[in-house]
């Protein structure tokens, strides 16, 4: 009987230390957001939207800063991010529906739930491929560089995942697999009571997928802005893009091992593990294809004729025949006037100025990258 005691009070202890323990998970767990969106009326602002757009506009701030700095105009990625965002979306929304038909066009489920997009479910491998198409469509007409283009806009992509992501945690979605760790995510039922898809019953904290994903991004984001700076040189022709491309898939492979919601699988892997892989060795390919040829890319980071202190000051006769290299300007005057009609280009006041950037479009050839002159030497931010 002398031991009864000591036993209950080891009893006591142990039980008391255990739930300290689940205590103590439980206050270091990220807790579940209660709600989703902010209804304003009839209007349902969901939280999923605004991290989207908040990432769209950060990365979008920021690559006209880099933009400026690599001596382009204000306002381009401004312009081009309108296409380059709405492709986005669509092939984000495409590339979601068809690797996951069976969620909208299966047996008793709503085909007009693919075009609900606030719902969650944008596929990052479609998104980035059909908003570089928006930037190509605008750089192509302007004659811009898409190389320059590529080099500015790099960075920023990764850091607009990196805030974007959040959307999965308000919605409480694509989180991986149970765990106590202290940095556990608090998954909860739907409000009518049902399981989330990946979740197991009486299990409430998981790995956060997308805080992992998240902060992938941020220190993705970090070692490009710092490798643009170091090896600025030779990691033009777009080299810094798919140097982006590559450690996204590499930080997506290991993540979607962690996930948990429904995926269908291909020889043992998650269809998206298998992307990854694909397209990590297409991007190495291209990496290593562009860095025999950087020399050959254009660099026109203006349009043709914007070129800011490559004018002709005096006469510029229609009928002249200017090297391609060099931009030119007329200004009105009679000077002008007067030697427009004599037919002459050397009349006095004419003054020309060597074009910084070569004002072509791209794809010329290594000859034609000869001729260009010599960059800003301004290093994007």
């Amino acid at each position: 009987m002398r031991g009864e005691p000591e036993s209950r009070a080891v009893t006591l202890s142990s039980t008391a230390s255990e739930g300290a323990a689940e205590l103590g998970r439980a206050l270091a767990a990220i807790p579940s957001p209660q709600i989703n969106a902010i209804p304003i009326g009839p209007l349902q602002i969901h939280f999923y939207a605004l991290c989207i757009l908040a990432g769209v506009v950060v990365a979008v701030v920021w690559s006209e800063r880099r933009w400026a700095a690599m001596g382009g105009e204000k306002g381009t990625i401004m312009d081009m991010a309108v296409w380059a965002v709405i492709l986005g979306l669509i092939g984000g929304r495409l590339y979601h529906v068809i690797s996951d038909a069976q969620l909208y066009f299966g047996e008793g489920r709503e085909p007009i739930r693919a075009l609900y997009v606030w719902e969650g479910g944008l596929g990052i491998w479609g998104a980035v491929p059909l908003g570089a198409v928006g930037v190509w469509l605008v750089a192509r007409r302007r004659g811009l560089s898409m190389s320059k283009l590529a080099f500015a806009i790099a960075p920023t992509i990764p850091l607009a995942q990196a805030i974007g992501r959040w959307g999965n945690y308000f919605n409480q979605e694509l989180f991986g697999a149970p765990t106590d760790l202290p940095w556990a995510v608090e998954i909860s039922p739907y409000p009518e009571g049902h399981l989330r898809p990946g979740m197991e019953f009486g299990v409430t904290t998981y790995h956060p997928t997308f805080l992992y994903e998240s902060l992938w991004c941020l220190l993705l984001a970090v070692l490009l802005a710092w490798a643009g700076r170091r090896f600025e040189n030779s990691l033009q022709g777009g080299r810094l893009f798919a140097l982006y491309v590559m450690g996204y898939c590499v930080g997506r492979f290991w993540i979607e091992y962690l996930r948990v919601d429904p995926a269908n699988d291909f020889l043992g892997m998650r269809l998206n593990n298998w992307t990854s892989i694909v397209v990590f060795l297409g991007a190495l390919a291209y990496f290593v294809w562009a860095g025999r040829r950087i020399d050959s890319f254009s660099t026109a980071v203006v349009p043709p004729g914007h070129d800011a202190g490559t004018q002709v000051f005096g006469a510029t006769a229609g009928s002249e025949v200017t090297d391609e290299s060099t931009v030119y300007s007329a200004v009105d005057s009679e000077e002008s006037d007067l030697g427009s009609r004599t037919g002459s280009s050397e009349g006095a006041g004419t003054e020309y100025h060597p074009s910084p950037e070569r004002s072509s479009t791209e794809g010329s050839t290594e000859n034609d990258a000869g001729d260009t002159g010599t960059d800003s030497g301004a290093k994007p931010e």
